[in-house]
């Protein structure tokens, strides 16, 4: 596989860091988990919904083939236990709010100097540098700042509304990755590794292109409503069916008005269709609102299946899970047990992933690493029973 030999110590939480190198881990890597021994580890062993077994669906899904070191870094011993290991490694991924690796001596500089090659990467809410950098914030809080939150104002009453999707931590667990494999990439060449900067806030900012223009253009907030992306534009929006149901156009391209429109009795709204979203196209909308509300959704899923157009019903993530698409793409997995898994949609031809869907309990590897660091019995024990590891 694309990351066999390569050795991660991942001392991030939650999502960002632990989805990233659980990615990698799919991929071939080591990766250990290094959990403080505070009795809990990984807060999302104990968030949210469990199955059968009593596991946390959020755990399963972020720490899969992964090894768990329980430690304590204040410990002078356990943080010795820990440098051993940072020799071997090649990447170490942290998300403590800044200052905290270096108020426990495990910052870059001090790791470097253990590992020079070694790829570091800080993910962290607002960066290690700036007026927000000490600053608490999870995804929403970051979204609220970013601007992405006043983006999902409702169209009917113009409040903000709560984001569905974690997008700063879906994105800076992009960058995160990027960062890294081009930081492997380069160590290739220059046999030195190198410190990532991953700010949740910037990697959110860097993915807002396609609705940032009337910022950059005219100085001025978006107004959502009249945006292509969130209803400004007929051919891309969501309409309501007979039946309660609803449908989405979801391609503003001309071509695929005009075959609507044709299909429709309308191709005088065709021209409506060519011009910018906003106020202008309102007559599209209400035509295609009155239409929808004419029949039910799989009345117009018949009907739509014959027209080439962007097209899809509005449905709940459990059809999207049991969809033969998912399956068959393998992004819907059942282990041994009959639990379900998300897969990894990063899909090599020559080196695809090989899942390993063992879960580590909290500590399960612990005495295992200490021995390959080459402790002695006797100081692992000692470790063990004073609960550091």
């Amino acid at each position: 596989m694309k990351l066999d030999g390569v050795r991660v110590l991942d001392l991030s939480a939650f999502l960002p860091g632990p989805h990233m190198t659980m990615m990698m881990a799919d991929h071939g890597a080591d990766v250990i988990m290094v959990e403080p021994a505070n009795g809990v580890g990984e807060p999302t062993r104990h968030i949210g919904y469990r199955t059968d077994d009593d596991v946390s669906v959020w755990f399963r899904n972020i720490a899969r083939g992964k090894k768990s070191l329980k430690i304590n870094l204040k410990d002078p011993d356990a943080k010795g236990l820990f440098l051993k290991l940072v020799e071997t490694a090649d990447v170490m991924v942290e998300a403590f709010r800044p200052g905290v690796v270096a108020r426990l001596g495990i910052d870059y500089d001090a790791i470097q100097q253990t590992n020079p090659r070694i790829v570091y990467c800080s993910i962290s809410a607002f960066g290690q540098t700036g007026p927000y950098r000490d600053k608490p914030a999870h995804d929403l809080a970051i979204q609220g700042l970013a601007g992405t939150v006043d983006l999902n104002r409702g169209l009917e009453d113009g409040k903000p509304a709560l984001p569905n999707m974690p997008s700063a931590d879906m994105a800076a667990s992009l960058m995160a990755l990027s960062g890294i494999m081009m930081a492997l990439f380069s160590r290739e060449k220059t046999g030195k590794g190198d410190y990532l900067d991953i700010s949740m806030y910037d990697a959110l900012l860097s993915w807002t292109p396609n609705v940032t223009g009337p910022v950059f253009a005219k100085g001025e907030a978006p107004q959502p409503k009249v945006m292509r992306s969130f209803g400004g534009a007929g051919m891309n929006n969501i309409y309501e069916t007979s039946d309660g149901e609803f449908i989405i156009l979801g391609g503003s391209e001309v071509k695929f008005a005009t075959n609507l429109l044709s299909a429709l009795g309308r191709p005088d709204l065709i021209p409506l269709a060519s011009i910018e979203p906003g106020p202008e196209q309102e007559p599209l909308r209400a035509f295609f609102r009155e239409a929808f509300r004419a029949r039910t959704r799989s009345q117009w899923e018949a009907f739509l299946s014959e027209v080439d157009l962007c097209w899809v019903p509005v449905r709940c993530l459990k059809d999207a899970f049991d969809d033969p698409l998912s399956v068959e793409r393998a992004m819907a997995l059942r282990d041994e047990a009959g639990n379900h898994h998300v897969g990894n949609p990063i899909q090599f031809k020559q080196d695809p992933a090989q899942l390993n869907l063992d879960l580590p309990d909290f500590g399960e590897h612990s005495g295992v690493l200490a021995r390959e660091a080459g402790l002695s019995e006797e100081d692992i024990t000692d470790l063990i029973d004073r609960g550091v590891i």
